[in-house]
């Protein structure tokens, strides 16, 4: 039947490419990384479209969030909070692609440089975008500089996790030896510090370098073969989760793992020590997840999925704000829509909320097809995995490089 072929093609089509996808990764390659990258990714892009509101108020829009309103949400945090797996794999692939460099006699400045082009070359895409998007509020549409600035500090707030992911990054060489311990003791003292003697809230920010480093440089130790067996991933996600449990049940610190506005404490800005503890308990479930996700990746449409979030993580990360706004902006030529432009203050907003996430990816995805070439520096439809990844013979890693 004509109106079946269509779909049955389309599904043959889709894996027919996935299994291209597939043959075009090298056998060496540790497909586990890529789809804790993935998933971390994803978790905070799906956490941030949950937790983030504008609210229209009829003059502007204002940021709102729902666990102010709703403090009985707090898991949503434990389970889209996943910067630490990200910086635990970013810290594992570069180790180990800087110790590929230096074996192929590249310097530093040029492995360095590789590295970093990737991180910010969508920068400027968004940047540029937002600056004119900014300007044609105030100037043309003569909206409130409020609602232009919750506007742009929303738009650019994930730069600052490209800063310190930059910082730790240029500084591999130096770190990649270090051990995740003394990080940690970092972190506990500043906390000391500033919850036990009153020291002044601005010392918290050591830890925006110190609380990131510590899963970044389990991912080093990880890339050396160090916690690689299945008691040190049952002892980070045991031992993270009671010492978590034990800060919020008696030291005070927030349920939460994300910022809560109007808030005295917040875990994640600066990170405090029940944030990194917890975030060591889900470096503890990566490691034990290895070989599952291993084993799931063989096949080949999942491994197609998990490469194509790799390709635009960046692009994803830096956008999925941007889409929000966009559906937000647009939908306002309907009304106040539930979900979208009312106080997020009940189980109605939540139920509501849930059902535009499928509109907020579409709208991310119209960001991708835009703005992804920019990733790589090529166009949109190039796929780095299959140019980069080929090999002459199944098995063959030449030319491979860690993403």
């Amino acid at each position: 039947m004509p109106e079946l072929r269509g779909p049955r093609g389309a599904r043959q089509a889709l894996r027919r490419g996935a299994a291209r996808l597939d043959a075009a990764t090298p056998e060496g390659r540790d497909r586990a990384l890529d789809a804790l990258r993935a998933a971390a990714i994803l978790g905070v892009v799906v956490g941030h479209w949950l937790v983030t509101a504008l609210v229209a108020d009829g003059r502007g829009l204002r940021g709102a969030g729902p666990l102010a309103h709703m403090p009985w949400l707090a898991p949503v945090s434990w389970a889209f909070q996943t910067l630490a797996v990200f910086f635990l794999v970013g810290g594992h692939v570069a180790t180990r692609g800087y110790a590929s460099a230096r074996a192929r006699g590249t310097s530093y400045g040029g492995w360095l440089a590789a590295r970093l082009s990737r991180l910010f070359r969508p920068v400027a895409a968004l940047l540029a975008l937002w600056t004119v998007t900014a300007a044609a509020l105030l100037l043309l549409a003569g909206a409130e500089f409020t609602t232009v600035r919750t506007l742009v500090k929303l738009a650019l707030s994930p730069l600052w996790f490209l800063l310190v992911f930059a910082a730790l990054t240029a500084a591999t060489p130096l770190l990649s030896r270090l051990h995740p311990l003394w990080p940690l003791a970092v972190v506990l003292h500043v906390d000391l510090l500033r919850f036990g003697f009153g020291a002044p809230s601005w010392l918290g920010w050591a830890n925006l370098l110190a609380g990131w480093l510590v899963p970044y440089t389990l991912g080093a130790a990880w890339a050396r073969g160090e916690p690689d067996r299945r008691r040190a991933g049952v002892t980070l996600l045991l031992g993270g989760t009671a010492a978590t449990a034990a800060l919020v049940a008696w030291a005070g610190y927030p349920a939460s793992m994300v910022g809560v506005p109007g808030a005295e404490i917040s875990n994640l800005n600066p990170p405090t020590l029940a944030a990194v503890t917890f975030g060591l308990a889900q470096c503890g479930l990566a490691l034990l997840l290895r070989e599952r996700l291993r084993r799931a990746m063989r096949r080949p449409v999942a491994w197609a999925g998990v490469a194509l979030v790799n390709l635009s993580a960046m692009t994803v990360f830096l956008w999925h704000q941007t889409a929000l706004m966009a559906t937000t902006a647009l939908g306002l030529t309907a009304g106040r829509l539930p979900g979208l432009h009312t106080p997020p203050d009940g189980p109605g907003w939540v139920a509501a909320r849930l059902l535009w996430l499928p509109v907020f990816a579409v709208a991310l995805a119209g960001c991708l097809a835009a703005f992804r070439g920019l990733e790589h520096g090529g166009g949109p439809g190039r796929s780095r995995v299959v140019l980069r990844h080929r090999p002459a013979r199944r098995g063959a890693t030449r030319g491979t490089h860690h993403v």
